[in-house]
């Protein structure tokens, strides 16, 4: 079975989409209408801009989405999914593949997310950190051990696991995982703690937004980060996603659960190949590769 995967954050770079743009009628009128819905030139800053800028979320977020979800439509009738799932934010860059969400709902949805997210970082010193080359058992009871907000939040392939809370306990955690023989604790380059209870202000305002949203019935089985498993029905596909935000990225779980269930080759739709390398760490097996636009 085909399976497309959707990357998250962390996987812009400049100069992303601007072939799509530039060899495509559908792509350019869809970039151009997602200039109009959020009201500024991302196209600008996605083909031009620096990484500075492109590491803002409010502009990373729909940036990232908007390069899978044009790739997508750009494919044609070559883009046949049988099975889908997104890393955090690219889950809903999925849902708008399987026909969940439109085009424009998904962008104003991710827009929002964003702009919640970045509010909620804004509201307390928090951070992530990646953990290497321990069990997640240990990374999990070691995070228990800590007091303060200290939780898993992305399970992205066996021995490798990223932990996100407030600034201090991330740096106590860093180095009782380190006692505890972790080949790397390091803290990441980012805005927040994604993924743990400290986003909380963020969910309860994506909530709203995801509720008034209608959401269709998907054309095949989306993967979701916070259940690992394959979801069809729109209201649960609504909680998840709103749960999303506070819970961890099961990933590792989701690419296990799709192989079990009969995936065998999954590509990936959207700027970088982060996907396609956590692929091969979860499951050598199955093939792996990147979605390609010839112009």
């Amino acid at each position: 079975m085909k399976a497309y995967i959707f990357p998250g954050q962390g996987a812009q770079f400049s100069g992303m989409g601007l072939d799509l743009y530039e060899n495509s009628t559908i792509a350019k009128d869809l970039f151009d209408q997602a200039n109009e819905i959020l009201g500024f030139e991302i196209t600008e800053i996605m083909f031009r801009g620096t990484p500075e800028q492109l590491k803002e979320t409010k502009v990373t977020q729909p940036a990232v989405f908007l390069h899978s979800v044009i790739l997508a439509k750009v494919l044609g009738d070559s883009f046949q999914p049988e099975m889908v799932a997104g890393h955090s934010l690219g889950e809903l860059s999925a849902l708008v593949a399987n026909g969940v969400l439109t085009f424009e709902a998904g962008l104003i949805l991710v827009s929002k997310r964003a702009l919640a997210m970045q509010k909620a970082c804004e509201a307390q010193a928090s951070t992530m950190a990646a953990v290497l080359g321990l069990e997640d058992k240990i990374v999990e009871d070691t995070c228990a051990e800590v007091d303060g907000i200290v939780v898993a939040a992305n399970y992205n392939c066996p021995g490798q696991l990223v932990i996100s809370g407030d600034v201090e306990s991330i740096n106590k955690a860093c180095e009782l995982l380190t006692e505890k023989g972790a080949r790397r604790a390091i803290v990441l380059p980012v805005g927040g703690a994604f993924h743990s209870p400290l986003m909380e202000p963020a969910r309860e305002e994506l909530a709203a937004a995801i509720e008034a949203t209608t959401f269709s019935k998907p054309t095949c089985p989306v993967y979701q980060n916070v259940v690992a498993k394959a979801v069809t029905n729109s209201d649960e596909i609504k909680e998840n996603l709103i749960a999303q935000l506070t819970a961890p990225v099961r990933w590792t779980q989701c690419i296990q659960a799709m192989v079990a269930d009969g995936g065998t080759e999954f590509i990936e739709v959207g700027p970088g190949k982060v996907l396609q390398g956590l692929m091969r760490k979860i499951d050598r097996s199955v093939a792996a590769s990147g979605a390609s636009f010839e112009g």
